[in-house]
């Protein structure tokens, strides 16, 4: 088995740490854009679940609006993540998912709160 000279060594080590630092942010990115996503949830799953007239709960809310959210805010973290890195590929690729998970929260309306009047409106 044939030795690596130093220097060649010293670089494959270095290239590592910098993908493994890579790695934690981009796993901090994505953390970050699912909790902003929670967080951007939080208004309409209180309204939904517990307001409303006469205490009727709008369950979708929680089935379709919450994973929505919180995909949308990791979909934006990758895609800004991206663009800082220079991977326009990537980027267009995350902005494509959020354009579709946009699309589908619009067509099911997966935010929209309880009816503000009863059933008879």
């Amino acid at each position: 088995m044939a030795t690596v000279p130093w220097p060649a060594r010293v670089t494959s080590v270095m290239e590592n740490r910098s993908e493994a630092i890579r790695g934690i942010v981009g796993c901090l990115v994505v953390a970050v854009g699912g909790t902003a996503g929670v967080l951007a949830w939080t208004p309409y799953g209180r309204r939904g679940i517990f307001g409303g007239f006469e205490g009727e709960s709008e369950w979708n809310v929680l089935w379709l609006g919450l994973p929505v959210m919180v995909l949308g805010g990791i979909a934006t973290g990758i895609a800004l993540f991206a663009l800082l890195r220079g991977k326009w590929r990537s980027a267009l690729g995350a902005a494509a998912a959020l354009a579709g998970l946009v699309a589908f929260g619009l067509a099911f309306d997966v935010l929209a709160g309880p009816p503000l009047c009863g059933p008879g409106c």
